[in-house]
């Protein structure tokens, strides 16, 4: 059974990659992530500032208007990522590769072309900064009571 993109076992590939659907999905993801941290700034936006005392409420707003922000960071970042992956995977063609064999990885791609980990680093702060903070928040809330 062959349908419209089925490669036969042994035929040689056209690329080294399926054009345009990793990076996409790849950045679908990211979305979900970014819309994800803007939902919980706007729930700590509202939850923060009634948990702390009534002169240290406007500092409950700071985690919701960082993760607001980064969220909208991260919707743009991940749009130049899938824009810069997929740039540098076509830039990689079969008639650059000099043998079959390295038609199934993309050999020729140099690591300064594809995008390295540097959103993930910047989630995993953010995500450790806002709990290091939540937990502040919570300490002062039951201190103070």
């Amino acid at each position: 059974m062959t349908g419209q993109g089925h490669i036969p076992p042994g035929a040689l590939v056209s690329g080294p990659f399926d054009p345009g659907l990793q990076p996409e999905r790849t950045e679908l993801a990211w979305r979900r992530t970014a819309l994800a941290i803007a939902i919980g700034s706007v729930v700590s936006l509202r939850v923060f500032p009634l948990l702390l005392p009534a002169d240290a409420a406007a500092w409950g707003l700071a985690p919701g208007v960082v993760g607001i922000g980064a969220a909208c960071t991260f919707w743009v970042a991940a749009r130049r990522r899938q824009l810069q992956t997929t740039a540098a995977l076509h830039s990689s063609t079969p008639a650059e590769l000099s043998t079959p064999a390295e038609l199934s990885t993309p050999a020729e791609l140099s690591s300064e072309a594809m995008p390295g980990g540097g959103m993930l680093l910047a989630l995993t702060a953010l995500a450790a900064a806002f709990g290091a903070v939540s937990l502040a928040i919570v300490v002062v809330s039951l201190l103070v009571r």
